[in-house]
């Protein structure tokens, strides 16, 4: 299974794209992931759906809810992001992107919007190494904000040239990264463990079996992903464990190596 999908690096097309699918022979997430566009949608499906807005103003409906939303950047805004439980109807009225993901999940629960107040920036990595992993982390629900649903989402503002899920970490539940950049030819690299893939816009990581990862934005380009993660049975995901080798950077004490005579 190659985990890097570039598919889309050319753009989506309009309606559903699938990228990823539950139960899939072959490096299985346990995530349906994928990209919808369009100027209308009305659906129930029989998963549980998270639904988030990448670009566009809609209007959005769901059972005893409707909200105006609207989003012109998502390197430089928060998001607006609906998480509804299985057999819920969904309305999106107006020209608009969205990014869905969808599992299996029985448990029956209120729909919940949230909207970019509810989304606090988290400056990771400010202070250590000389900012050279600064980014902007967008958690938008965790098992503790969200412990009825069986997925994790959030974003990752990668300033560019800078690294971000560094020190390098690692966990037992599947994870899924998609990429958006500033510039169409803009690049970056993602680590899985010792093998490095290079990512462009549109693409889309597996992060499997355990395996440690971290990543990188070239210079002169803001690299943008969402990171989904799949709880198992039993098992979900309640945090990650970094690399020992590279723990050490966080240690604000420790800013690591200058050159002599170089810049303070």
């Amino acid at each position: 299974m190659n985990p890097l999908d570039t598919r889309f690096r050319g753009g989506f097309p309009e309606g559903h794209s699938l990228v990823t699918r539950e139960g899939e022979p072959d490096g299985d997430t346990g995530v349906d992931f994928g990209i919808w566009r369009g100027d209308r949608l009305e659906e129930q499906d029989a998963k549980e759906t998270v639904w988030l807005l990448l670009d566009g103003k809609a209007t959005l409906e769901w059972p005893d809810g409707r909200a105006e939303v609207a989003r012109a950047s998502v390197f430089d805004e928060a998001p607006y992001a609906l998480s509804v439980p299985a057999d819920t109807r969904v309305r999106i009225d107006g020209r608009s992107e969205w990014a869905f993901a969808r599992a299996t999940n029985p448990r029956a629960f209120a729909p919940r919007l949230f909207a970019p107040v509810d989304v606090a920036p988290e400056y990771r990595g400010k202070g250590l190494v000389q900012d050279a992993s600064l980014r902007n982390v967008r958690l938008i629900f965790d098992h503790g904000r969200r412990p009825e649903s069986n997925l994790v989402i959030g974003e990752v503002v990668n300033y560019p040239g800078r690294w971000s899920s560094y020190p390098p970490h690692h966990h037992v539940q599947p994870e899924i990264y998609h990429y958006r950049f500033t510039e169409p030819q803009g690049y970056g690299h993602s680590e899985l463990g010792d093998r490095v893939l290079k990512v462009k816009g549109g693409d889309t990581v597996r992060i499997l079996d355990g395996v440690s990862h971290a990543q990188v934005s070239a210079p002169g380009y803001a690299m943008f992903y969402i990171w989904i993660v799949r709880h198992l049975p039993g098992n979900p995901y309640l945090g990650f464990h970094f690399d020992p080798a590279h723990e050490w950077v966080l240690d604000p004490a420790r800013q690591g190596w200058r050159p002599a005579g170089g810049p303070s």
